[in-house]
């Protein structure tokens, strides 16, 4: 069973993904009450401030910068960009004459998301365009894009024959989405149609798993019989596009945002430079596909 702290989260969350908040002010005063409501039970509960970090969580510099206190911390859900952004980080000259420490945080989770997004603790994140509107993180916290990778499209991906976006086809398959509420491609988009077809937990087994990568290893090893995830180039090697079946056009894709409460054009600059080696150095062809943001010369 959820705890009631995190059900509340991906409430919020759910609500800003299928943009009701535009639907009103209103609306929008509904979910900063929820937001409010959740931190004030978090708090009273003593969990907010309680929770151990999972192993790996954080990465930091192998040593300090400088004798500057400031730390820049950055936010992301990728392991593997973590890592890279840690490296380029600690040895950025910008980075360097500003800080005098770097922490990676690496999310989990949506309840990651809320504590250190809505919270605005971090200087840097990789996230979604709709997590920042959600909780208004780019007009309370002046964080500004630095760089942009592109939108995507969510499927239906089975082994040996194309999906079929019916009630009789889809009752009784053994089904893998991802298990973090604010995926689209993995989590809402299928969610979404199941419901739409009229179906549940019920007669369809639902499978979740930790990682898109999971997603895939999962389908190879006959786990399930159909993921739900984007499609990438490098998956022609292991699966046919003839067996992938369009759930949803034009997913809005990640984007990097950074903290920009002063006119810090240096540190803006530095940090478009470390995300695009970041993009570069990627062995995903999705994350090297990015758009920078204009104030700087590539």
């Amino acid at each position: 069973m959820k705890s009631p702290h995190k059900s509340l989260i991906h409430l919020v969350v759910f609500l800003a993904n299928f943009r009701i908040v535009a639907s009103g002010k209103w609306i929008l005063f509904v979910i900063v009450a929820i937001a409010c409501g959740t931190f004030s039970y978090l708090q009273k509960n003593n969990v907010y401030n309680d929770i151990t970090p999972q192993t790996g969580q954080f990465l930091y510099c192998e040593t300090k910068l400088s004798a500057n206190s400031d730390i820049f911390s950055v936010y992301v859900t990728d392991g593997r960009i973590a890592e890279m952004a840690r490296d380029r980080l600690c040895a950025d000259s910008t980075t360097k004459r500003q800080f005098g420490e770097v922490k990676i945080i690496i999310g989990q989770s949506d309840y990651d998301t809320f504590r250190y997004i809505n919270h605005g603790v971090v200087d840097l994140a990789l996230v979604k365009k709709n997590v920042v509107d959600a909780f208004g993180a780019d007009q309370i916290y002046g964080l500004s894009k630095v760089a942009s990778h592109p939108n995507y499209s969510a499927f239906f991906i089975a082994l040996r024959e194309r999906p079929q976006l019916s009630k009789e086809y889809l009752l009784g398959k053994k089904i893998g989405l991802l298990d973090y509420p604010s995926s689209r491609s993995g989590h809402i988009v299928p969610k979404t149609i199941l419901q739409n077809l009229g179906l549940s937990d019920t007669n369809v087994s639902i499978v979740y798993y930790s990682s898109h990568q999971e997603l895939r290893r999962a389908l190879l090893a006959g786990e399930v019989d159909i993921i739900s995830s984007y499609w990438a180039e490098d998956d022609s090697d292991r699966f046919s596009r003839n067996y992938a079946t369009p759930l949803q056009e034009s997913i809005g894709g990640m984007q990097w945002y950074l903290k920009m409460q002063t006119q810090n054009t240096d540190l803006f600059c530095a940090m478009q430079s470390v995300v695009h080696e970041i993009a570069m150095a990627h062995p995903r062809p999705y994350y090297k596909n990015i758009t920078l943001e204009a104030g700087c010369n590539k």
